[in-house]
């Protein structure tokens, strides 16, 4: 009721948006293919297209299926997956080569380093190919099929 009045304020006439299985269904992901498909640097939708324009860097989008890749955010994570990768494969093989060889330690940098070094630049690419199919297989960072409207991609 108004302040003023004793008559009833007109309420504006909206119906309620009642869920179905239709306005639901959107296209499957498949996590594991998407990152099968991100880690051999291709298209995480179709699997044809390139994912990489340049060594690390992510294309704008497919030329095969039209997926924009520009609202992905691997940022660091491909890195830290990385260290934690080849950080499980050479420490092992450290601590056992110094365990029971002692080498001298020139050696063992002349050896460890470039490896360390070889094994993280071969990685790279291919963990953030994966990275960028996760987040395309859940529909983060752009990926949605609907995205939020009024709020910018960051």
């Amino acid at each position: 009721m108004d302040a003023m009045s004793s008559t009833p304020r007109a309420l504006p006439q909206t119906l309620p948006q009642t869920w179905t299985r239709d306005a639901g269904a959107v296209e499957k992901r498949d996590v594991w293919t998407a990152m099968k498909r991100g880690l051999r640097g291709r298209c995480p939708r179709c699997g044809e297209g390139k994912l990489f324009r340049a060594f690390l860097k992510v294309a704008d989008g497919c030329e095969r299926c039209g997926q924009d890749f520009s609202g992905h955010r691997a940022d660091d994570l491909p890195a830290y997956l990385v260290i934690v990768i080849v950080g499980h494969i050479i420490v092992p093989l450290v601590l056992s080569v110094e365990t029971n060889y002692a080498p001298p330690v020139a050696l063992q940098l002349a050896i460890y380093l470039p490896v360390t070094l070889i094994a993280s630049l071969v990685l790279l690419q291919p963990v953030k190919g994966a990275v960028v199919g996760l987040q395309w297989a859940f529909r983060m960072h752009g990926f949605d099929d609907n995205p939020v409207e009024g709020i910018p991609p960051v």
